[in-house]
């Protein structure tokens, strides 16, 4: 699994730097996206899904941080 930290991000930063680094992937690899921006917590999961890939979990690991796995189609 590839680790994305992306805290100190913000939207629309945290989806453009995910979708460069999915495409950076194989189909079936797993990316792990590290969030403290909370709108992104919910706006990153539902734009890689409208490109087509899988969103596994989203969970909060922090107080003000949040960790989404996503595998590529």
């Amino acid at each position: 699994m590839i680790t994305l930290d992306l805290r100190g991000e913000v939207c629309p930063f945290t989806f453009v730097k995910t979708k460069v680094k999915l495409e950076e992937l194989k189909p079936g690899e797993l990316l792990e996206v590290i969030l403290d921006h909370e709108p992104a917590v919910r706006d990153v999961p539902r734009s890689v899904e409208a490109e087509g890939h899988e969103v596994l979990s989203v969970e909060k690991i922090g107080d003000k941080e949040w960790r989404i796995v996503i595998r590529k189609r």
